[in-house]
């Protein structure tokens, strides 16, 4: 399963308010759970779960609020998981995107780095980088904004 996978599905929990979700798909098999909902502890399972799962953790961490956009021409692009942020692919090189550039919707604008996992966030949207809301090396809640994009003819 794909950190991008369970980034969905901690955006499923959070739409429709679920306190609890247990998903197994193949051997891989992963429970999230809100912090501070109160469950019963979990039956043992059959087989044997993964030593690296420590995966829940990241749905207690609740998403950091979306500063309002006030510009109905500007699209906010938002982290698909939490993670670090990060502008070019590697410290030597230039950043993805700047302010000004102008991108569409299959624009590599940054890289979030989870579980050693470089992901490529994709601009999502046509249109010119207007302002660049995180730094790089940070860390990045899911559902953050991180750039803001002025869509054309705005």
């Amino acid at each position: 399963m794909s950190v991008q996978k369970i980034g969905e599905l901690l955006a499923l929990m959070q739409e429709h308010d679920i306190v609890e979700l247990e998903l197994e798909e193949g051997d891989f098999s992963v429970a999230l759970r809100k912090q501070g909902a109160f469950a019963p502890p979990p039956a043992p399972m059959a087989h044997a779960m993964p030593a690296a799962m420590p995966v829940a953790a990241p749905a207690s961490v609740p998403a950091a609020p979306a500063p309002p956009v006030e510009d109905d021409s500007l699209t906010q692009v938002k982290s698909p998981i939490v993670g670090t942020f990060y502008r070019a692919p590697s410290p030597e090189s230039p950043p993805f995107v700047d302010i000004g550039a102008k991108v569409g919707k299959d624009t590599v604008v940054c890289i979030i780095e989870a579980m050693k996992i470089m992901n490529e966030i994709k601009a999502e949207a046509d249109g010119v980088i207007e302002k660049v809301l995180v730094e790089s090396g940070e860390p990045v809640e899911y559902g953050q904004p991180l750039f803001l994009i002025r869509r054309p003819g705005a």
